[in-house]
């Protein structure tokens, strides 16, 4: 199964990126494990300085943007 995880504070773009990750997986029809992950301590342990960022199987894919559907499709397709 696919891990992926969103790190953020709860933002608006942190939700946005959340939200279309949901939809992504949606469309994929596949089986993923979409966890958020918005305790600071943690995120920076893990080396992400700008949020939100998107993480697909422990590997940071996007850091400090908000990727839209298509592109979290190609990155989980890939």
């Amino acid at each position: 199964m696919t891990k992926i995880e969103i790190l953020g504070t709860g933002c608006a773009k942190c939700k946005r990126l959340f939200a279309n990750v949901e939809q992504a997986v949606k469309d994929l029809k596949i089986a993923a494990d979409v966890v958020k992950v918005d305790d600071l301590d943690e995120i920076v342990e893990r080396g992400v300085m700008l949020t939100p960022a998107l993480l697909i199987n422990g590997e940071i894919v996007a850091e400090g943007r908000v990727p839209d559907v298509n592109e979290i499709k190609s990155l989980l397709t890939e």
